[in-house]
């Protein structure tokens, strides 16, 4: 029997690498064996340091409008591959197929902001700044960075990263997730066909070694990640000691806070898209309603009807509104938040454990999975469970929801359904957290605004993409000029001074 081996991409061309450690890659639809990743060692990351390094002087020389026009040749290919590259995620992830088309979407959107590189690289300028003398900021190239990204959006995470690195004039490793590297393959190939120098784009599969590999490495200057609070604080804080630039963006407990004058069937609908879209894995997901007055008796019980009644399926099926979760770890994993939602007394209103789907009895699959009466004090209101689990708390008054939102050690996303325009833009000044929609349940912001949370959620200075983003991939410079023929004769002892 053939095995199907998920190589790193170093220099332009598929390889091995120095490594014999591989482990499996899965169907989760079906829970059979499709492939094994590579997990590089240290040589092989240093390899793809090198790699990078060498091709960054030519790389960064080139004009930026040069580098955008070559990153509109990866945008067109990336469109007339966007199903390509939705059916790998689907294969690997199990999220359904319009969901992973939906993904590849809105990694073009970022793709379209980078192409706009040269407006974005421009810097200030004052004249006469003081005496003869002029000053100017420009925005220069970091070198080798490199980035870091999770399993639930294997096109999209890495495309809030490379495209606006590379157009800045940086070169990137990407260490993307081994539970669905396939994806990073196929755009590093387009990135190739696009005609992208080698070296400019590398990809190094892995586990936590190649992630200490380059958070160690001398040669990357700055690191991005996107993935649990622990995780991020870990390389945040290793990154910082190592002396790099780092933007580590954590965990969530997204909440929707909803009034009692919302409209319900709109809401109902929101939450559940939100809940339980792409299985509940999602950074953005809601994972908490909290639900003022006598909203709750209203939607919970039509909540708990459309919950039981989801079209989970294979996500390959077009009408399928869930697929199954990642891996079986996790499918234990969300499960043992359910039981430990309902040892410590939560009302279990829909129980998705048990579940199967025909001819797919292998798969990793979990049925939508509906809480009433959680308090603050519980283990599943606390932490990020990253499944197809709605969580309701019952608060008395808006000012009661939004302090408990406040609360919260996530500050990532939130979203108010009302009517009443005073309470959303109420809402909108005071929640403590990054990213908010009001009546949008899944608040992600467009390429050119920038995505980030606040409080746990992340580490680090700067949000991801937009011109955050850019800022963070590069550094700025300041100069002064003036010429002989304007400079005084005599040496100068005090401290200069506008004149």
């Amino acid at each position: 029997m053939t095995i199907n081996y998920i190589d790193h991409y170093v220099a332009g061309q598929r390889i091995s690498g120095d490594s014999s450690r591989a482990q499996p890659v899965y169907n989760p639809a079906t829970g059979q064996v499709t492939g094994q990743v590579r997990l590089a060692s240290q040589t092989d990351v240093k390899g793809a340091v090198a790699a990078a390094k060498a091709a960054f002087p030519a790389w960064a020389a080139m004009p930026p409008l040069h580098r955008a026009r070559l990153m509109n040749n990866f945008l067109q290919l990336v469109r007339a591959n966007k199903e390509k590259l939705a059916h790998a995620i689907t294969a690997e992830h199990g999220k359904v197929f319009t969901d992973a088309c939906g993904e590849v979407e809105r990694g073009i959107d970022i793709i379209e902001f980078a192409c706009g590189i040269p407006q974005l690289l421009k810097g200030d300028y004052t004249e006469q700044v003081s005496t003869g003398i002029d000053n100017w900021t420009t925005r220069q190239p970091l070198g080798v960075v490199a980035g870091i990204t999770p399993f639930n959006f294997p096109v999209m995470v890495p495309m809030w990263m490379f495209p606006v690195a590379i157009a800045a004039g940086n070169t990137f490793i990407l260490k993307p997730s081994p539970t669905d590297p396939t994806p990073s393959l196929l755009y590093a190939d387009l990135m190739k066909e696009a005609g992208f120098p080698d070296g400019v784009f590398n990809v190094v599969q892995g586990d936590k070694e190649a992630v200490d590999a380059l958070l160690a490495h001398p040669d990357v200057h700055a690191l991005s990640f996107v993935g649990s609070t622990p995780i991020a604080n870990y390389i945040y804080e290793t990154g910082a000691h190592f002396g790099k630039r780092v933007q580590a963006l954590g965990g969530a407990k997204n909440h929707m806070l909803v009034m009692p004058d919302a409209d319900l069937d709109k809401t109902i609908d929101a939450l559940m898209g939100a809940a339980y879209g792409s299985a509940g894995e999602r950074c953005m997901a809601i994972s908490v309603a909290v639900l003022v007055g006598d909203v709750a008796d209203k939607i919970i019980p039509e909540l708990a009807v459309r919950a039981r009644n989801l079209k989970i399926k294979n996500g390959t099926e077009l009408d399928a509104e869930m697929g199954p979760i990642v891996t079986a770890a996790a499918q234990q994993r969300i499960t043992t938040y359910i039981e430990k939602g309902i040892e410590e007394g939560a009302t279990l209103v829909v129980d998705g454990r048990g579940y199967q789907v025909d001819g797919h009895e292998g798969g990793f699959w979990l049925g939508g999975t509906l809480f009433d009466h959680v308090t603050p004090d519980m283990t599943i209101y606390k932490e990020e469970i990253f499944g197809p689990v709605l969580v309701c708390v019952r608060a008395k008054d808006f000012a009661e929801g939004l302090e408990l939102i406040n609360n919260h050690e996530f500050g990532n996303g939130v979203s108010l359904f009302t009517r009443d325009g005073n309470i959303a833009r109420e809402f909108g000044r005071h929640v403590q957290v990054g990213m908010v929609g009001i009546n949008v349940p899944i608040p992600v912001p467009m390429a050119w605004h920038g995505f980030g949370g606040w409080k746990k959620s992340l580490f680090g200075d700067m949000h991801a993409y937009g011109e955050e983003g850019v800022r963070f991939y590069t550094k700025q410079k300041s100069i002064m000029q003036r010429w002989p023929e304007s400079i005084a004769k005599g040496a100068e002892f005090t401290m200069p001074v506008s004149q």
